[in-house]
């Protein structure tokens, strides 16, 4: 966060500043760094922000301006969906800081992350970016990485606000939720991040729409976040989503990125004269941003030579930390040294370690189980498995690895989801593993009972093996270590202390936000509160492994539950022993819910509200105490517009996991008020909890009338279309060949399917507005709505709009050309 005496300093130096001067200060210079501050013979250099939320992606000084392209090594710590499995906030904080040195030494003034948005659905594209199912664990997990970065002096931005929950069409999909969905699953999160400690230095806006307007333009959530949570920092657009500069303006959105040439300067300024942009408000912007400069500048000043061999260790170590032994039959594991074993499957030498998209890093070295196993075993056997790019059956590939597993003790099976199954830019069309993987362990399970199946992947998988497996370990995307992490742990270094963040469904059918996802055009959010193990365990679903599931290679024991109401009336304080009964030194997660054991509104059956991860040596005991607040036992009353709490009767439940609850005890509540009529209707009480609702329930929740409907015809085409839109014309087909042309060129390997795909839905769910924003100035406003108005057949606009723009550039001294350049020259030739 930014110090007072930056903002001050901020402030000061807008003074000196004209108007034109301000309005280039609010969007950057090109796509990763802030414009120079100049003034007074003074001047304040641009500053670099670039992706990172598990590790830097700084690109190299030639590719600056490209998405793709070359990227300088940086240590790649596990990725987000990894790092909550450890609901370890210490650990968090310590990666934070080593992110924060990595910046440092590359002059990074703000680094991109964390994420924090919900996984809403299993299918998620980004869910391997995004940290849990819960509000509270994301939001504690995310501001000890933001403690951590930003005690060290580099910012950070907390993303993608909000309800940025699908890949497909996000930069135009309107998304229908209502309030207390918002206030108890999508923005606790982020307003527990904001009302912390180390307050984040900004917050990215999400591209999509809510409720009918774009999270860049939306004032009334930016005056939430700034006049109710207390935020102070800069709101930064995520790349390409701005859509109205002048709204987004005096919405409180203070920077554009990239930076756009000047594209929207124009109408800026015509804002600002005409006062529907006050100077005041201008003014506050662009002082928001200016504190950037100021903080970057804080940031080059310092030198650190960061040791990446440690910060390689630290990556193990954590990557450690947060792999979950998922299940562990007869104690297979760990495995005695020098236990024959079967290495099988690609992944072993070749790991799956981190997600595709803006987030991929450069790592500095990369670790192999394979490479890992003679530490402890001299009798390994390897066998590839399957091929890593093909989901098709390779029988003579199986059966290698059936034969290595019939002669070995222990067969080690690496398998899980490949980068082409999911990626930034696109979402999921199954939990399933490729059919090869599946089908490999299958068969090794087939002959082997002690086989281990060991998975990579960034969100959960189907799994019809799994009664077969002797024991199953989710590593996740387990960063460039996480291939030596999983060995040491399979042999039995440290036992394993992994809590999944989020649940494993038996399929993708159980989820409730199924038949609502993805969206289209538009997507509504009927499950409401139902998201994850709140509706699982309400509705009593069978799952495949729990929400805060995990084994370790000891047992513990709860016991003593006392639980005490305070004074206030309205507080708890809990305290109960855990005892680590086995003989290993562990770790154990344990979790307290809430159960309202009767409410006059609809509630989960039951809630996280607490957490606390203790270490135990064999034997040892230690009292656990924590303490629930107010809002552990209140709800959002849309009626009240505020949190409420209803007074009467609680259960507390201190549990292994939502569904291994081991101590109980209820608790009275004698203050609180009654909820409002309104809160009543829009979620009254269910005794049957379905994933199934009706149009009128929707609408109750919405407190409407009736449904917005979503955008069904292609035309007339605008800066909105989507550039997949442009197949329903001749000249649109021509023009986006070419801009896939031009995306393909910036990639690193466009041999790469995977590479492939993800540009190619990429650019597809790209609005036409994207051809301006992201050709630097190649392309402005005035050629795109020339060549809108010819996609339209309207051609004496197009003519107009011609004439208007070679009339401003002969005025300028230019040269009279349409200057399309090289993203849509050929479309227009042809």
């Amino acid at each position: 966060m930014a110090t007072d005496a930056q903002r001050d300093e901020a402030a000061r130096i807008v003074k000196h500043l004209s108007i034109e001067e301000k309005i280039q200060l609010c969007s950057g210079r090109d796509m990763w760094y802030l414009e120079p501050v100049f003034w007074s013979n003074h001047c304040l250099p641009p500053v670099m922000v670039t992706d990172g939320p598990h590790g830097l992606r700084k690109q190299k000084a030639g590719d600056a301006t490209d998405l793709l392209k070359g990227r300088i090594p940086a240590t790649c710590f596990p990725t987000a969906s990894c790092l909550a499995c450890s609901w370890d906030e210490e650990l968090l904080c310590e990666v934070g800081k080593a992110l924060a040195h990595e910046c440092i030494q590359e002059d990074v003034a703000v680094l991109l992350g964390p994420g924090l948005n919900i996984k809403r659905s299993p299918l998620g594209g980004r869910n391997f970016e995004y940290l849990s199912e819960d509000p509270l664990l994301s939001g504690r997990l995310a501001a000890s990485i933001v403690k951590g970065v930003q005690s060290e002096g580099v910012g950070t931005s907390i993303k993608h606000f909000c309800v940025n929950n699908q890949e497909r069409k996000r930069m135009r999909v309107n998304v229908i939720v209502d309030d207390r969905t918002l206030r108890e699953i999508y923005w606790p999160g982020f307003e527990y991040c904001i009302k912390s400690e180390y307050q984040p230095t900004t917050i990215m806006c999400a591209y999509n729409q809510m409720n009918g307007v774009f999270c860049s333009e939306n004032e009334s959530l930016w005056r939430m976040v700034r006049d109710e949570w207390g935020f102070r920092g800069a709101v930064i657009t995520d790349w390409g989503a701005t859509s109205d500069r002048v709204r987004g303006i005096n919405a409180g959105v203070d920077l554009e990125m990239p930076g756009s040439k000047g594209a929207f300067d124009p109408e800026i300024k015509k804002a600002v004269c005409s006062g529907e942009i006050s100077l005041e408000t201008l003014d506050a912007v662009v002082a928001r941003n200016i504190t950037l400069n100021l903080l970057g500048l804080s940031v080059m000043k310092r030198k650190i030579k960061v040791n990446h061999l440690k910060h390689h260790q630290l990556a193990r170590k954590v990557a450690m930390q947060c792999a979950v032994l998922l299940k562990n039959k007869n104690n297979l594991l760990p495995l005695p040294t020098h236990t024959s074993v079967a290495v099988i499957g690609n992944f072993a030498k070749h790991p799956r370690f981190q997600g595709m998209g803006s987030s991929q890093v450069n790592p500095t070295k990369v670790d192999c189980a394979w490479d890992r196993i003679p530490k402890y075993s001299e009798k390994a056997t390897y066998a590839q498995g399957y091929h890593h790019e093909s989901d098709s059956n390779n029988t003579d590939l199986i059966e290698d690895a059936v034969s290595a597993a019939k002669k070995a003790d222990v067969a080690l099976i690496f398998c899980g989801l490949p980068e082409i199954y999911e990626s930034e830019g696109f979402d999921r069309k199954h939990m399933n593993m490729p059919n090869t993987h599946n089908a490999l362990v299958d068969a090794v399970c087939s002959v082997n009972p002690q086989t281990v199946v060991i998975l990579s992947n960034g969100a959960p998988v189907t799994m019809p093996w799994a009664e077969k497996a002797g024991a199953i370990i989710d590593g996740y995307l387990g960063g460039q270590a996480g291939g030596s992490a999983i060995v040491d742990l399979v042999f039995g270094v440290a036992s394993p202390c992994g809590k999944l963040a989020e649940t494993f469904p038996v399929s993708q059918e159980d989820s409730a936000s199924h038949d609502y996802f993805p969206g289209d055009n538009q997507v509504e959010y009927r499950e409401g509160l139902n998201v994850g193990y709140r509706y699982f365990d309400t509705a009593k679903k069978r799952v495949l492994f729990p929400f805060g599931h995990g084994l370790t290679y000891t047992s513990f024991e709860y016991s003593k539950l006392e639980a005490k109401v305070n004074d206030d009336g309205e507080s708890v304080d809990l305290k109960f022993t855990l005892t680590n009964t086995g003989s290993v030194p562990a770790a154990e997660v344990v979790q307290c819910y809430v159960h309202d054991v009767e409410s006059m509104v609809y509630r989960p059956e039951q809630e996280l509200k607490a957490f606390s991860k203790v270490w135990l040596n064999p034997q040892e005991h230690e009292v656990v105490e924590l303490k629930l607040q107010r809002n552990a036992f209140s709800f959002y009353d849309v009626g009240h517009k505020k949190w409420i709490l209803e007074p009467g009767a609680f259960e507390i439940r201190i549990a292994a996991s939502s569904r291994d609850i081991r101590l109980k005890a209820e608790v009275v509540i004698s203050k609180g008020e009654e909820a409002s009529a309104n809160a009543l209707l829009t979620f009254p009480p269910v005794d049957d909890v379905s994933s199934n609702i009706s149009d009128d329930r929707f609408c109750r929740m919405l407190q409407t009338d009736e449904l917005p409907q979503p955008r069904k015809r292609v035309r007339p085409f605008s800066r909105l279309s989507l550039v997949s839109e442009l197949k329903h014309s001749i000249t649109g087909r021509l023009i986006r060949g070419a801009v896939f042309h031009v995306a393909i060129d910036e990639m690193d390997d466009a041999d790469d399917p995977a590479q492939r795909r993800l540009v190619e839905e990429l650019v597809d769910n790209m609005p036409l507005k994207g051809l301006v924003i992201f050709s630097q100035g190649t392309v402005i406003f005035e050629d795109l709505d020339t060549l809108i108005a010819m996609l339209n057949w309207n051609f004496i606009k197009a003519a107009t709009h011609l004439i208007a723009l070679i009339k401003r550039r002969c005025a300028k001294k230019a040269k009279p050309k349409i200057p399309l350049g090289s993203v849509l020259r050929m479309s227009l030739e042809a």
